[in-house]
């Protein structure tokens, strides 16, 4: 479409080929044209001068392949569904070599109960406790997040530098909120901070490396009603409840169509209530979920995706390097 003679705005024309390249009809943008004020001629044109386009063309077989991949999803999910796939599974007494074959390999999330009856921190750890251990240290939190809806994807605008007791404090109060947390994206782990704590975990025998240096795991800290919107990892994540509960929602890697992504690792979808005329293919989610007790392990396969919220002052500890080649599987962005 030559851009001088298009009556049409440019993110008008890249929303017109966008949908007529994912198989809307003509018919129907059209429809959405004239009710935004677009004259019907004028639509009728544009619909004709986009159709005839070779960008456009070339922008149709694109999305030919990518509808291709999604068929093939939607037939993986339907055989996984008939193989479990539609249950959380909680297991006790899981084997490192079970662990590694059916769910790191076999790309399975799983409830693990008993992995971590022998950490100090389940006796150990409370705000009290961080306050007499570790009250003076200097901490990073995220703050501000209730005022901006995007505050997952964009966590340098929300990152405040207070004293570990002061965030103790507002996690003393018991408000339920979302508008502080400390999230993984920190240096809070490093020496002569948090990194006492360290002390009181252990690594799951032959599941995780035992040294536990601080760059293999990270530590979320939190008042009840935190959330974490639904977004995936690109890599394998095996998370520690250690403090009161939290909610999960998970929803398959290979239904990744269903949860309409946004900046490449976050969902549009808000899980705790999605809306379904806006996001309609989410009612054909797998949508899988537990409540975590202390001492409850959850694997999160890498590109899963996963909603979580805190229903009490909670505390939690992921780890990423497993005792496979490379430490973990990364799934790369695409250029």
């Amino acid at each position: 479409m030559n851009e001088d003679t298009s009556q049409l705005r440019p993110e008008w024309r890249q929303w017109l080929a966008e949908n007529l390249a994912l198989g809307v009809t003509e018919e129907d943008v059209q429809k959405v044209l004239v009710s935004s004020g677009v004259d019907p001629a004028v639509a009728r044109a544009e619909v004709a001068a986009v159709g005839a386009h070779p960008y456009f063309r070339a922008c149709r077989q694109v999305a030919r392949h990518f509808g291709w991949m999604e068929s093939l999803m939607d037939a993986y999910s339907a055989l996984r569904a008939q193989d479990g796939g539609r249950e959380l599974e909680v297991r006790h007494g899981v084997s490192p070599e079970e662990f590694f074959q059916r769910y790191y390999f076999g790309h399975r999330p799983v409830v693990l109960r008993g992995m971590m009856a022998d950490w100090p921190a389940l006796q150990r750890w409370s705000l009290t406790y961080f306050r007499e251990r570790l009250g003076s240290v200097e901490v990073e939190v995220m703050v501000g997040r209730d005022a901006d809806p995007e505050h997952a994807a964009f966590q340098d605008r929300h990152r405040s530098r207070m004293p570990f007791s002061d965030f103790l404090t507002l996690l003393e109060t018991g408000t339920r909120t979302n508008d502080y947390y400390m999230v993984p994206r920190n240096e809070n782990w490093r020496e002569g901070g948090l990194s006492p704590l360290r002390e009181d975990l252990r690594a799951p025998a032959g599941i995780i490396e035992p040294d536990l240096r601080q760059d293999m795991l990270t530590l979320l800290l939190g008042p009840a009603g935190t959330i974490t919107p639904l977004h995936h990892d690109n890599m394998n994540i095996l998370l520690g409840q250690v403090m009161g509960r939290k909610h999960v929602r998970l929803v398959p890697s290979f239904e990744r169509h269903r949860v309409y992504p946004h900046r490449g690792t976050f969902s549009h979808v808000n899980a705790d209530a999605p809306d379904l005329t806006l996001h309609p293919l989410y009612a054909e989610a797998t949508v899988l979920e537990a409540v975590l007790e202390p001492g409850d392990m959850v694997f999160l396969p890498v590109g899963w995706w996963h909603w979580v919220k805190a229903l009490d002052v909670s505390a939690s500890v992921t780890f990423h390097h497993f005792r496979v080649p490379g430490g973990n599987t990364h799934l790369e962005p695409p250029a």
